[in-house]
């Protein structure tokens, strides 16, 4: 006989793995029998296979919506005494399923199940809990008496008999979960045929479907599952519930042993999985007085689910002191999965132990949303708002600590108090849960940071913002310690460095590292609920010439020369200008002038510093004034900063405090910024981005995703993003994305071999002798005061400065070493499972060595004077990629360890050039694009500006208005005409004239400026 692949062959499969009945028992089983007859209503409970029973169709009860024999059964056999208070009265049964459907028509039937049902003087309970791992013999036989069943075709229409769903999942007769089956063999699948019959031809008002009446409703086929909590007809919004693939795409891995989405039915469905998904999963967001229509019910994606229960497996069998990196995409839900994450936690219980594995659950993040989502899950699951603890303070996060709430939320910057009070409350395990990923740490918080680590002077540069990211923050505050064995560490994030896949992530076998649990970027934009970022990527390349501004001819550093005259040019306020205009233009045209996302559509400018993000600003503010001011821009950045002599602070040029909820509004659609909000800023109306800033590896990354949040009530898609890069190579920003995009892993650990290099470089310098380090490490230990060891250091800087009479590229190679060293044995000496005490000695002494130490900056001295000889003479920008999408390797990335050699100050000198020769090696290296040599260039460009000043136009519509738009106006169209006329003797420039816009707007821009 055939094998039989229509959807009753599922069912069949999904029955039988559920109740462990043979197929040839459940088709005898629900054939139909002759009329009259009674159906079969019962398998042989012999067959239990998960510890569910098969029940017929016929035993549901659709204006209820139960199967009543196994609700009152249930009742009947685990609380008689409750029900004998109800049963004098002739119509109790009634009495209670009427109080029943109306408490789950209010409040959903989760919070019943939880709470129980109260019917006059009697308390019904529809759900005993699963047992903790310390739980007694009573509570154990308390869960077990609940009864789990599976029916199939179930009729649940209350008007009409015929219509039926494929099959729900019921638990002491109240729906769990609802399933329609689909089977590829027979052309229809579960993501569009069992989602659109869902959606066309369930009617959501019937009981079954009614919101918060189940806990899930699934579309199932042999390849995927998708999923909702809410049926609300034609708008009825699916979620994934998929493992992703082997290449780590949306989906399901092949199954050897059956379909794919056997994980379904083998593992979700299970009496402790479902016990497990109801008491610490599944959730209704909103107030409890809010009506129930009104609120979201949250059922955990497979991912979440996963990652939380094989955690929890881990520290139940392994106990403190692990570490658990979670490489999670942005879109993954973090929030969610911390959450969960940190209630299960606070109840682990070891095999055999009375008391819980954690004392306390320490959550690190910057997300006040994060703290308020934990207090409300809390609030839900627990009923207990005295377990949970806000920590703004260390003196509030001390005392939570030691009086022992379960959880505790506090900030990234807290984290060096953290783990300090962990080792001295070595009594008390902990669980620690860092949400790195997204804090966004700039400024005023990096300062404090870097105070509280002791980085002292040199912590800033220029006093522009720092830009490490949470990663480096909290790899620096664990530096000085080893891991202590009384805490295990979870850190979640989507771009894992290679220090952080060392310190946090799994050592396999072959001694690479990799996350613990993985949920791809390459899965959340296939199923998705990101965005890709690259598909529309336009990048533009500048052309500069230099003109020299005085007669003499001196001689400078040739590659300081170079770059120092590249930061000269794009700092300039005619570029910005230049640059600005084609930026606006862009978003007027391709994002406001189409109503993207209803015209709530934003756009952010990333700048290379404070000094170019005011510039910026402040350019564009002029060319929105100039347009009539159709909307309002915002800048953001920390602290303050002096531009052409005028200081200038956030909250004074935007004319506001809080700039994050001002750009939420509809008043303001575009952002400038230069370090502040390129991590941790969610944004889902961004859809444009102008960039003009140097981006590489993680930053990039983590810059470029500001745009990826999907924003489904906007209808934003990928189609509606646009990125145009004034800086970036598409090779540059594909080689940053690629580790990231599917698996990230560490090819080996660190070779500490180069500390023991980088210690014997150091002390052939002779900066300080190895009695001076001990001593001084002596001392510090000892408490000493500042003055004194500011005694033991100030000598070896004397030597540094002026006694070794070191030259600057020996002075600047041995800083660059020392920080080296110091980062280095901060990333190592907590895991390597040896110590050498003079790397110790050395790593503290180096530590405040450091800050003391002043070298000439590398790229000034030899280039001082050189702004003063030359002048930008043209400006121009042509389009190299319009509108490409960068295609990523769906490879699994393998990261090298960092600092493989000790590292020098190389590249701090170089040969000297005269300035003529500088000057023409920057025009050939920028000023390219045409067949015409530089000078040719600038000859075509004096005869155009020549022609435009002998229009007969020119004089009365552009000189002599006074009226600046008109003559704005009248320039571009005298330029026009010019073109047009030359074209012929100028082809190859008039085609980049006619078909690059952004190739115009600054062409016009250096016009405007040659002919004054």
């Amino acid at each position: 006989m055939p094998t039989n692949t229509n959807e009753t062959a599922l069912e069949q499969t999904i029955e039988a793995a559920l109740t462990g009945t043979t197929r040839e028992r459940l088709a005898k089983a629900h054939t139909p029998t002759a009329p009259g007859q009674p159906a079969v209503a019962e398998l042989d409970p012999g067959y239990n296979h998960q510890g569910f029973r098969s029940r017929p169709a016929g035993s549901f009860d659709a204006a209820f919506a139960l199967d009543q024999e196994l609700f009152w059964e249930f009742l009947q056999a685990t609380q008689p005494g409750e029900l004998k208070k109800l049963q004098r009265s002739a119509d109790w049964k009634l009495r209670i399923l009427t109080r029943y459907d109306r408490m789950v028509k209010k409040h959903g039937i989760l919070r019943l199940l939880r709470r129980g049902l109260k019917v006059e003087d009697a308390r019904l309970t529809l759900f005993y809990q699963l047992p903790p791992e310390n739980g007694s013999q009573t509570v154990r036989a308390r869960f077990e008496s609940n009864v789990f069943s599976v029916t199939r075709q179930v009729r649940y229409h209350v008007q009409n008999p015929r219509e039926e769903i494929d099959m729900v999942v019921f638990l002491n007769g109240i729906p769990l979960a609802t399933l329609e089956l689909k089977n590829h063999w027979t052309g229809q699948n579960a993501r569009h045929h069992g989602v659109k019959q869902y959606r066309n031809d369930r009617d959501p008002r019937q009981p079954l479907l009614q919101f918060g009446r189940c806990l899930v409703h699934f579309a199932v086929d042999t390849e995927e599952v998708w999923m909702t909590t809410k049926l609300t007809g034609k708008t009825t919004f699916f979620l994934p519930f998929n493992k992703g693939t082997e290449a780590h795409g949306a989906g399901n891995p092949v199954n050897p042993r059956g379909h794919k989405t056997a994980y379904l039915w083998q593992d979700l469905f299970t009496r402790h999985a479902l016990a497990g998904v109801i008491q610490h999963f599944a959730r209704l967001d909103g107030k409890a007085t809010d009506p129930l229509a009104k609120r979201t019910l949250f059922f955990p994606r497979y991912h979440q689910w996963d990652v939380v229960r094989r955690i929890v497996d881990h520290a139940t069998d392994h106990g403190a002191g692990q570490t658990y990196l979670v490489q999670h995409s942005a879109g993954s839900g973090k929030s969610n999965s911390i959450t969960w994450a940190a209630y299960q936690l606070i109840e682990v219980y070891r095999p055999g132990q009375t008391d819980p594995l954690f004392d306390s659950v320490i959550v690190v993040t910057d997300r006040r949303l994060l703290d308020k989502q934990l207090r409300d899950n809390i609030t839900d699951f627990n009923q207990s708002k005295s377990i949970i603890a806000a920590a703004r303070k260390s003196t509030d996060l001390r005392a939570a600590m030691e009086s022992g709430k379960r959880i505790i939320i506090t900030t990234i910057q807290k984290f060096p108090f953290i783990v300090d009070e962990i080792a001295d409350l070595a009594h008390k395990r902990f669980a620690v849960i860092i949400d790195e990923a997204h804090s966004s740490q700039s400024g005023t918080a990096a300062a404090k940071m870097n105070e509280a680590l002791g980085a002292g002077a040199g912590a800033s540069v220029d006093g522009e913002e720092q830009s490490e990211d949470g990663q480096d923050l909290v790899l620096k505050a664990m530096a000085s310690r080893k891991m202590a064995t009384n805490a295990s560490y979870l850190a979640f994030t989507a771009t894992p460095k290679n220090a952080t896949l060392e310190r946090f992530g799994q050592r396999r076998t072959d001694g690479t590292f990799a996350p613990f649990h993985l949920y791809s970027m390459k899965q959340a934009i296939e199923e998705g609920f990101i965005l890709d970022v690259l598909a529309n990527y336009t990048t533009y390349r500048s052309y500069y010439e230099l003109e020299k501004s005085i007669a003499d001819n001196p001689a400078f550093d040739t590659v300081k020369a170079q770059k120092r005259l590249k930061a000269f040019v794009e700092a300039d306020p005619r570029t910005i200008a230049t640059k600005a205009e084609i930026m606006l233009d862009h978003f007027l045209t391709k994002v406001v002038g189409t109503k993207l996302l209803r015209g709530k559509a934003k756009g952010m400018v990333i700048t290379q510093n404070i000094e170019t993000a005011v510039r910026y600003y402040q350019a564009l503010n002029r060319l929105l004034d100039d347009r009539g001011k159709p909307f309002k821009i915002l800048v953001a950045f920390s602290g303050k900063k002096t531009v052409d002599g005028i200081e200038h602070t956030e909250a004074t040029l935007n004319n506001l405090t809080e700039t994050k909820e001002a750009f939420d509004t509809d008043e303001y659609r575009l952002l400038v910024v230069a370090n502040k909000y390129l991590t941790g800023f969610d944004q889902p109306k961004l859809t444009a981005m102008y960039v003009d800033k140097r981006l590489q590896g993680v930053l990039a990354v983590q810059a470029l995703s500001r745009l990826n949040r999907a924003n489904p009530k906007l209808g934003k898609k990928t189609a509606d993003l646009f990125v145009l890069d004034f800086f970036n190579d598409v090779q540059d920003i594909q080689a940053a994305f690629e580790p990231f995009y599917t698996a990230t892993s560490l090819s080996q650990a660190t070779d500490v071999g180069v500390l023991h290099d980088l210690m014997d470089l150091l002390g052939d310098v002779g900066v300080y002798d190895w009695p001076q380090v001990e001593r001084f490490t002596q001392d510090y230990f000892a408490g000493v005061e500042g003055e004194q060891l500011s005694a033991l250091l100030d000598p070896c800087v004397k030597r540094y400065d002026q006694e070794l009479e070191l030259e600057d590229t020996v002075k600047i190679t041995f800083k660059v070493q020392a920080k080296q060293f110091v980062k280095l044995y901060g990333q190592v000496a907590s895991i390597i499972d040896f110590s050498v005490r003079e790397w110790e000695e050395l790593y503290w002494f180096l530590k405040f060595l450091i800050p003391k130490l002043r070298v000439a900056d590398p790229d000034t001295g030899a280039v001082d004077g050189l702004m003063d000889t030359v002048d930008l003479s043209t400006y121009g920008l042509e389009r190299t990629r319009a509108n490409h999408s960068i295609g990523l390797d769906d490879a699994a990335s393998e990261l090298d360890p960092a600092n493989a050699s000790p590292r020098t100050g190389a590249g701090a000198g170089g040969e000297e050039e005269e300035l003529d020769l500088i000057i023409r090696s920057f025009n050939e290296r920028f000023f390219q694009g045409w067949e015409a040599t530089p000078e040719e260039q600038r000859i075509k460009f004096v005869s155009l500006a020549q022609s435009l000043r002998n229009h007969p136009d020119y004089e009365a519509k552009v000189k002599d208005n006074q009226d600046e738009m008109n003559a704005e106006l009248a320039f571009k169209k005298i330029l026009g005409d010019v073109m047009n006329k030359q074209r012929r003797q100028e082809m190859e420039l008039y085609k980049l004239w006619a078909k690059d816009d952004a190739f115009r707007s600054a062409f016009v821009d250096s016009m405007r400026r040659m002919v004054g």
